[in-house]
């Protein structure tokens, strides 16, 4: 019998630009299979609908996805007025129709009452539990779930493109869990029509930017180019991209060994905190909390000391 491929040891981040009309399981399943990763995960769900950044981490990268669940992201949407679908985007089926088209004039004067601290209503097509189970799946079979309004935070909204009066071009920036389709259906609603929206486009997600973005086709052509990955692995940002807001702690060799076997450190001169890293040589070796003058490690990270 075959032994099964198990793939590469590598760590780190990669900045994908997911395609539109692509899931993000089967995308983050691709960048797997073009760097033969060992071990993958991506940072936050993005509808097939939607394109832009996909975090993607590899290898002991993984454990710092937790780093990415609460950075902000910044969006681009284009809303299309006067139909409502059940998905709330153009994929879905309509659901109710409007003649009315609200003015520029009339969205700048709503717009200050979807930013900041509010309370939202997830998409009935959406990830969240109802009942045990997901509201998408609910939804699938004809059913309506229910679903609670949750508070989410939106930065700021902006007006990118009104030339017509059939659509509106936004950009929006907005902490975790924010469903830019629930934006255009409220903002419809609140101007007396409907709203779906017909792009999205994910510009930000933390550090993460389309600068250093890259798609899954270009990712393919270098993979038939370079047989032995190394243009591939050049791409990856190191997995402490994502620690430079929390605070970090520089070890002595006999100190990193010592967290590394779990061990607690002394730190009198770095205040409490509920997150912290502790690196040699700017390479992570654990995340952990600072408390009452001791790093104490939670989850070790394993990379070469040498």
């Amino acid at each position: 019998m075959a032994r099964r491929r198990k793939g590469r040891d590598i760590s780190g981040w990669l900045v994908l630009d997911k395609p539109s009309g692509l899931g993000s399981t089967p995308a983050l399943a691709r960048a797997k299979y073009l760097f033969d990763a060992r071990k993958a995960g991506h940072a936050g769900t993005l509808d097939p609908l939607a394109s832009g950044i996909l975090p993607i981490a590899f290898g002991e990268a993984t454990k710092t996805v937790s780093m990415m669940m609460d950075a902000e992201k910044e969006y681009e949407c284009t809303i299309e007025w006067g139909v409502a679908t059940n998905t709330d985007d153009s994929e879905g089926v309509e659901t109710a129709r409007s003649d009315h088209r609200p003015s520029l004039d009339d969205v700048w004067a709503v717009l200050p009452e979807f930013i900041g601290k509010i309370m939202q209503v997830p998409p009935a097509f959406s990830a969240i539990h109802k009942d045990g189970e997901r509201a998408y799946k609910l939804a699938r079979r004809g059913e309506t779930p229910e679903l609670d309004a949750r508070q989410v935070r939106i930065d700021n909204i902006e007006v990118m493109d009104s030339a017509s009066p059939e659509r509106i071009s936004l950009k929006v920036s907005c902490g975790k869990g924010t469903y830019i389709r629930a934006i255009a259906r409220d903002l419809g609603l609140r101007l007396g029509t409907f709203g779906h929206i017909s792009m999205l486009r994910r510009t930000r997600v933390g550090v993460f930017s389309l600068n250093n973005a890259i798609g899954l086709e270009k990712l393919g052509n270098l993979g038939h180019i370079a047989a032995d990955l190394i243009e591939l692995d050049c791409l990856l940002l190191p997995l402490e991209t994502v620690l430079d807001d929390i605070p970090a702690l520089a070890l002595s060799e006999e100190q990193a060994r010592m967290v590394r076997h779990g061990r607690s450190i002394p730190v009198a001169s770095l205040p409490s905190t509920p997150i912290a890293w502790a690196g040699y040589q700017s390479r992570a070796i654990a995340l952990g909390e600072i408390v009452e003058g001791q790093f104490r490690p939670g989850r070790i990270i394993n990379q070469p000391l040498d």
